[in-house]
């Protein structure tokens, strides 16, 4: 029996990718090999900082099987520099937010300086894998090495050494935001309280490293490259403009992508030195990346120093908030603006606090460059924020929870105006929530308060320590600036649907399934989805910023509601009826009220069909087909509230996760499967951050966590059982009601188990303001004196 009549938004449907990648027929970029492809292997800097003298290619050119060897040098004289020039920014945003932007644009390889371990300085591209490989060992490097910027503060020193000589300064990038009057509420509170906080540098580390294969069809003029990234329509775009091509004439496709999390979120060097030497060399030629060469070469990320001030009064309510923190951004800066300032605009978090001072400033450093890896400059805010407010309770001797709930926006203020712009220029609408609910939910989650400190008391007499930490962050997501779909229905009776959406994992091919399937009154199975293909569709965005369901499911929506008043048109000229008397019926399009009045969409699209036998109604084009492009007018706003259990061991120092819970509230959920599996990775990744992943340089600048025996990911025994809790607040802002949830589950944890910790050692005094946690650090931190 069919249930076709039944919404399938809200179904915990498999994903229907599942089956083709769990049997081996996945395609990731390793995966592909054309015939006659050559093999690129990039020579990068052992040093951090140094001047290039030569980068001596002669024997490399000669080994066996070399088909070119390229410096940058070489590329200055085959291409025009990469230009240098000030970040985008919306018009709205650069008016009302004071701040100056510089913006060093990396080349494609490094011809006056290196500035960073594993920065490329030359591309060899050979028959074999091993043969480029021997040759790049042939490769002469004469460095002279410069003492190297490895400290966003000693960077700002004004003896600190120059990463980029043309600046004459090390901070490219500063603002500020101003909400109320900071400093009068700091001055009256009768409580003020400063701490520094930092939050390390660590990256997304997707199973699926970096690859790029590009080949190049003389015949038509034309190049075609698969990257593995999150961001197709913008590799064409930078590639179309290197090769002096009609972006009609490259392709980019991404294949089945192992993994991004905002780390595959731009475009890289490698695209485009791989395109040019496909390009140059009439064969296809192909990179890809070993975990070796990601950790030293793909985006890092995180990595903010905080100094917080706090006003409160005696009950705890936050009268004022000020942070003036660091960013180091490594040695380039390739997104902006972007993370440094969500820290500042998601800093205040779910709370009413009506003066806000916080500025920002971007310094550049010799690591690898600093990106948007989920959560983008959130877990920053988060940690920063939840952290003081902890402080605040342990200051007034109350309770962390009662401390949140105090200060959590009422719900009968939403949508609540936070009185200033997000990165778009819109003015901050938190559109929908209630945060206090949030919040009590996650407490019953967990047994409870009272019930946990009285299991923690007993706990205490035993010689255990337990802790209970609270994490709550809100998110803008579905942020513009737009997101294209295109809808065709053929006469199979399929519903074909691209956009400019790229998957990496989250499902896509199934939740969108259920929107167009609940769109178009069929069955999920009965629609046809493409991504990631610039053939496809040729105008979109990518997946990044919690935006994919959100602009992508819009763009849909408006693109199906354009189709249907065509569908309408020829099914109400056939069945002699008008328009307004139809609609959508199980795979068809019947009379209201009228069961056997109805035509299949197989039948109206070969009705839709140019020639004379199909006529149609007078202005209605041929074929069953739309195209839109969702604008969003501003951001949605999820919000959850994380709550950690732990047990710290005092003699070893280590920490172990007994329980976790969030509450969570991303709109209306598409897939309630799909979304706690995207909060529970999410806070997997969280608690990898806080417990054990970390990017290590020492005083030269050399990468000390160039392995995955040295950079600790979190392992199924690490994760606690987790108590999932949805809740539903629509947004009114998209038609579908959705808000992003991708990045979200990462924003909290650290936080969380931060509080935690520091909750089970309170009797020590212990204040944890800086990750990762460390056992060692506890255990000296707890040696008696």
């Amino acid at each position: 029996m069919s249930d076709i009549g039944a919404p399938y938004i809200g179904r915990s449907l498999r994903r229907r990718e599942d089956r083709r990648l769990l049997t081996g027929r996945g395609q990731f970029i390793a995966d592909l090999v054309l015939p006659r492809v050559l093999h690129a292997v990039l020579v990068r800097s052992p040093l951090a900082h140094a001047r290039i003298r030569d980068v001596d290619l002669s024997r490399a050119r000669a080994a066996p099987g070399v088909a070119m060897a390229l410096n940058g040098a070489d590329l200055l004289q085959m291409l025009p520099p990469v230009p240098e020039g000030q970040i985008s920014l919306p018009r709205k945003w650069t008016t009302v937010i004071q701040h100056k932007f510089l913006n060093p644009q990396q080349p494609l390889l490094a011809y006056d300086k290196v500035r960073h371990v594993g920065e490329a300085v030359a591309i060899i591209a050979a028959e074999t894998r091993d043969q480029a490989e021997d040759a790049a060992e042939l490769v002469a490097l004469d460095l002279e090495e410069l003492p190297p910027v490895v400290d966003a503060e000693a960077g700002l020193r004004p003896d600190s050494p120059i990463v980029h000589d043309r600046f004459d300064t090390n901070l490219i990038g500063e603002f500020k935001v101003t909400r109320g009057d900071p400093d009068a509420a700091m001055a009256r509170a009768p409580h003020r309280l400063k701490r520094r906080f930092y939050h390390h540098r660590y990256a997304a580390v997707p199973m699926e490293c970096r690859g790029v294969v590009s080949a190049y069809d003389p015949r038509t003029d034309s190049a075609t490259i698969w990257s593995s990234t999150q961001v197709v329509h913008w590799v064409r775009r930078e590639a179309a403009a290197l090769l002096g091509l009609p972006e009609a004439q490259v392709r980019c496709v991404a294949l089945d992508v192992g993994g991004g999390f905002g780390g595959k979120g731009h475009v890289y060097p490698e695209d485009l030195l791989v395109t040019f030497l496909a390009h140059r060399l009439g064969r296809p030629v192909r990179w890809i990346e070993d975990r070796r060469e990601h950790l030293m070469s793909a985006t890092h990320s995180r990595d903010q120093w905080h100094d917080v001030e706090i006003g409160f009064d005696d009950d705890g309510h936050i009268l004022a908030i000020r942070d003036d923190y660091l960013v180091d951004c490594g040695a380039w800066n390739p997104i902006g603006s972007g993370v440094a300032y969500n820290t500042a605009v998601h800093l205040t978090g779910p709370y009413k606090i009506e003066n806000l001072a916080a500025s920002g400033r971007i310094v550049v450093t010799n690591k690898v460059p600093n990106a948007p890896y989920r959560g983008a400059g959130r877990p920053e805010a988060a940690f920063a924020m939840e952290r003081s407010i902890d402080l605040v309770a342990r200051t007034l001797g109350l309770e962390p929870a009662e401390i949140r709930r105090r200060n959590m926006i009422p719900t009968e203020e939403m949508p609540y105006r936070v009185g200033i712009p997000y990165r778009d220029g819109e003015p901050i609408v938190y559109d929908s929530g209630d945060y206090p609910r949030a919040l009590q939910k996650t407490l019953d989650a967990i047994g409870g308060v009272d019930g946990f400190r009285r299991r923690q008391a007993e706990a205490r007499t035993d010689g255990r320590y337990l802790g209970l930490g609270i994490g709550c962050y809100i998110e803008g997501t579905g942020v513009g600036p737009f997101e294209s779909a295109f809808v065709r229905i053929d006469p199979s009776a399929k519903v074909y649907v691209t956009c400019g959406a790229a998957p990496q994992g989250q499902g896509m091919a199934t939740f969108f399934a259920q929107i167009v399937a609940d769109l178009w009154k069929v069955k999920p199975e009965d629609v046809v989805l493409s991504f990631a293909d610039t053939a496809s569709i040729a105008i979109g965005f990518g997946t990044m910023a919690s935006r994919s369901t959100v602009t992508a499911g819009a763009a849909m929506h408006q693109a199906s509601a354009k189709l249907r008043d065509k569908v309408f048109a020829i099914a109400a000229n056939l069945l002699e009826c008008s328009p307004a008397d139809l609609e959508l019926r199980e795979g068809g399009v019947g009379v209201v009220g009228v069961p056997g009045a109805t035509l299949s969409l197989s039948r109206i699209a070969q009705a839709s069909r140019p020639g004379w036998e199909n006529p149609r109604p007078p202005g209605i084009d041929a074929a069953l087909e739309e195209i839109a492009y969702c604008q969003p007018p501003t951001v949605t706003w999820s919000h959850a509230v994380h709550a950690a259990i732990v047990e710290v061991d005092p003699d070893t120092g280590r920490v172990t996760l007994e329980n976790y819970a969030v509450t969570h509230d991303c709109g209306t959920v598409v897939n309630p499967m799909l979304v706690e599996g995207q909060i529970m990775g999410g806070a997997v990744q969280g608690l990898g951050g806080i417990l054990g992943e970390a990017i290590a340089y020492d005083s030269n600048g050399q990468l000390l966590s160039g392995s995955l025996m040295d950079y600790a990911l979190p392992i199924a025994t690490d994760v606690p059982p987790m108590t999932l809790v949805h809740q539903h607040s629509p947004s009114p802002l998209n038609p579908l009601g959705v808000k992003g949830v991708g990045e979200g589950g990462a924003v909290a944890p650290p936080a969380a188990i931060a509080n935690a910790v520091c909750d089970a050692l309170a009797p020590s005094g212990i204040e944890i303001n800086a990750t990762p946690i460390r056992p060692e650090e506890i255990v000296r931190f707890l040696r008696p004196r």
